[in-house]
């Protein structure tokens, strides 16, 4: 009986290391998660930032293009008459 005794507080000991092993490994991998994901959402951040002052620069540079434009026929137009 002794030896079982001892057996079975062997295995209690390794099942509960396993399980501490285990509970940390999730803990590392839900960090991970939690900083790649952070990082996904710096990157997106950055990009839409980027996007938008594009977009803003073309839309007045299409602007300033159809003034002259716009002045210019406006003269002939007025020419013409």
């Amino acid at each position: 009986m002794p030896e079982n005794d001892l057996s079975e507080r062997v295995h209690a000991l390794e099942v509960g290391a396993a399980t501490q092993a285990g509970a940390q490994a999730t803990q590392a991998a839900v960090q991970a998660g939690a900083q790649a994901t952070q990082a996904a959402v710096q990157a997106g951040a950055a990009s839409t930032t980027a996007a938008a002052h594009a977009g803003t620069l073309g839309v007045v540079g299409a602007g300033g293009v159809a003034l002259i434009v716009g002045i210019f026929l406006g003269i002939a137009i007025r020419s013409g008459r």
